[in-house]
């Protein structure tokens, strides 16, 4: 799955046209599904009015509701619930949801309640909650204790994991120690390791542009075909590294505005900044050296 970028327009909003037609060319090219509004979609800056707004747009624009996984993950509670609700009434499967993250150095009672409060106040049996581990930007570690809490009081609600913490290892207790818990890894280079551990797969930035690539992992890897699942998985981590190199969501515009031509891509909500005009040319200079450039434009 992509993390979904958010193209803007010329007031800094969200330009639905570009996003429904770039979430189309993204499940063309091999997404199984599209997690929009999260770190790399720039949502925390985005009202949840704007929010709200956007995911009825894609319905709207014909993206399907079902492969829709959202981030609907805020500091008030009653904005997570808001935003939960909107998925489901979308026909979402499924949600993708930060703790509260403003105050740091909360108990586990603490995120536990707020988990608890949302999906009791959204009250809907289809709700399925992807936890969105990314202590590095939340500041709020879901460590085991509490998914194994909050598995036990919400049993069918309580789907899986994004791990965006780099941390393998933690990827690989939570997939062994909660069987039927979705451990879903934050970084391309983790997708064929994670998958060889019984892991479910990759929500990740750089599948903006290279999930064609990623889809060649997990399609090897189903047939069981292990060398084609590997030499994609290395082509796969060449091109993360160049880009993380750079800031991502910002190097990530740049490269689809080179791609499709189109100046527009570039723009980025601030506090983010675009990439600076010599960080732009390195970026695109060492894609050319590993021959890549993401799939053809309709």
């Amino acid at each position: 799955m992509a993390a979904v970028l958010t193209p803007l327009d010329a007031s800094l909003s969200p330009d639905r046209t570009r996003m429904a037609s770039h979430c189309r060319w993204l499940l063309e090219n091999g997404c199984n599904g599209l997690a929009v509004l999260g770190t790399t979609g720039e949502a925390n800056s985005f009202s949840v009015d704007e929010r709200m707004d956007l995911l009825d747009h894609l319905i709207e624009d014909g993206i399907p509701g079902n492969t829709l996984l959202p981030g609907t993950g805020c500091c008030a509670v009653p904005d997570t619930v808001r935003l939960t609700r909107k998925a489901m009434e979308l026909g979402a499967g499924g949600v993708l949801m930060l703790p509260p993250f403003y105050y740091k150095n909360v108990s586990d009672d603490g995120v536990f309640a707020a988990y608890a409060d949302v999906i009791e106040q959204v009250g809907d049996a289809r709700l399925k909650v992807y936890l969105y581990h990314f202590p590095q930007m939340s500041g709020v570690a879901l460590g085991p204790v509490l998914i194994e809490r909050l598995l036990k009081q919400y049993p069918d609600t309580i789907a899986g994991m994004k791990d965006s913490s780099g941390n393998f290892s933690n990827m690989v207790h939570n997939t062994n120690t909660f069987p039927g818990f979705a451990v879903i890894s934050g970084s391309d280079e983790f997708l064929l390791p994670l998958l060889k551990e019984g892991g479910a797969g990759c929500i990740t930035a750089v599948s903006n542009v290279a999930v064609s690539i990623a889809a060649e992992v997990h399609a090897a890897w189903a047939a069981g075909d292990l060398e084609d699942a590997e030499r994609a998985q290395a082509r796969l981590t060449l091109v993360r590294r160049a880009i993380s190199a750079y800031p991502l969501t910002a190097a990530l515009k740049e490269i689809l505005a080179r791609h499709g031509d189109d100046d527009d891509w570039r723009r980025v909500r601030p506090p983010l900044r675009n990439l600076a005009a010599a960080e732009a040319s390195d970026v695109a200079l060492a894609l050319d050296l590993l021959g890549f450039e993401p799939p053809p434009l309709p």
